[in-house]
């Protein structure tokens, strides 16, 4: 944390919860908690697996985590 109530350690959470809203939950009506459950869940996967997002050159983000792991070598 930069500081007491900084902005910039939100930041990303914020965002990433703003584009949730807007393109999962206000455009359905949940009717159960286990509606919104599974909508949420579908929503997370698109958003880390099939989403480009503009601030990563338009790739998605399990694509830039996972070609940053290490890769481990065959014994």
């Amino acid at each position: 944390m930069d500081g007491k109530d900084s902005w910039r350690d939100n930041v990303f959470v914020a965002r990433m919860w703003k584009s949730n809203k807007d393109e999962e939950v206000y455009l359905h009506a949940y009717d159960a908690v286990d509606q919104d459950r599974q909508g949420l869940q579908y929503y997370f996967s698109f958003f880390n697996q099939r989403r480009p997002h503009s601030s990563l050159d338009e790739r998605m983000p399990d694509t830039v985590f996972f070609a940053s792991l290490p890769q481990l070598q065959a014994a």
